[in-house]
């Protein structure tokens, strides 16, 4: 990532952003405000999107010029594929995630992620209550209003969400079913990673598992995480000397059995949770996206 980063001196005191910014960056005033727009400019830390913003001595100005090779006025793909809709009511609505999308923006750019997706399409700000890792597809939900995303992130606070996972992992066998009871934390030799070990202070993650088809190339599994820790099932699965298949992070395999893994592949399959008005159990499930599937086909075995 590439970003240039000033304090506001007299020089610039009082005068709006992106005049500011044009004059620090060498840059047209049209461009500067264009980089305000698309949410990679911070002002004291926080993003910010009025390139009219008058600022005051001493903050500091945080402009992010390139994220992963591309600069963040880059187009946005033309294929971004249309948003699902797994269930709509007055209070939340959930979609099923696709796979090579974040939940949420990344710090230079806005506009291609799950959130801005479905706020786009709500025409107002989606209440985010929970997170998929970018290669994760599956069900997501988002409240409407802030009461009902106060309710439904107190869900998962809590631990009253209930999640089911499918993956396809291997070719390490595992036992027909079990619970995987290992804290997590951070990896300090490989850095965006967790480790599953008691040997370090980690924080509790517990997942309970079935085997719903094992051979000798891969298993398909069932994941149910009783806690909601990042990265947990995949380091948990890494634990046990089966990596979800695709998963480069943790050393998964490019595919099995002749079939190609393109990504990780984890699927949120279904979500249970109480409804943020009415306190009833509501289940929302979404379909194994075909990159999966092909491994479910391939044993005759349902995900279901």
């Amino acid at each position: 990532m590439k970003r240039r980063t000033f304090r506001v001196e007299a020089a610039h005191t009082g005068r709006p952003l992106g005049e500011a910014l044009a004059a620090e960056l060498g840059v047209p005033r049209e461009e500067a405000e264009r980089l305000v727009g698309v949410g990679a400019v911070y002002v004291a830390g926080r993003r910010s999107r009025d390139a009219g913003t008058r600022l005051t001595a001493g903050q500091v100005v945080t402009v992010v010029l390139e994220e992963g090779g591309q600069s963040p006025l880059a187009a946005p793909p033309a294929s971004a594929p249309a948003l699902r809709i797994l269930h709509e009511d007055a209070d939340l609505i959930a979609v099923d995630k696709p796979a090579g999308m974040t939940a949420q923006p990344t710090e230079g750019r806005v506009g291609d992620s799950l959130v801005d997706r479905v706020g786009e399409y709500l025409k107002r700000p989606a209440g985010l209550v929970h997170r998929l890792d970018r290669e994760t597809s599956g069900v997501t939900v988002f409240g409407k209003t802030p009461q009902a995303t106060t309710a439904l992130a107190e869900e998962f606070r809590e631990g009253r969400a209930r999640k089911r996972y499918l993956a396809a992992v291997g070719p390490v066998p595992l036992p027909s079913e079990g619970t995987i009871d290992l804290p997590l934390s951070k990896d300090p030799s490989r850095p965006g990673r967790w480790r599953a070990t008691r040997a370090a202070n980690g924080i509790p993650a517990l997942t309970e598992y079935r085997v719903l088809h094992a051979g000798p190339d891969f298993c398909l599994v069932e994941l149910l995480p009783q806690t909601g820790r990042t990265h947990q099932l995949r380091a948990h699965l890494t634990a046990l000397g089966a990596p979800i298949l695709g998963d480069k992070r943790y050393g998964g395999a490019s595919g099995a059995g002749g079939i190609p893994a393109p990504r990780c592949l984890l699927h949120a399959q279904a979500l249970e949770l109480g409804h943020p008005r009415t306190g009833g159990r509501v289940r929302f499930e979404a379909p194994i996206p075909e990159d999966l599937a092909r491994f479910f086909a391939a044993v005759g075995v349902a995900g279901r």
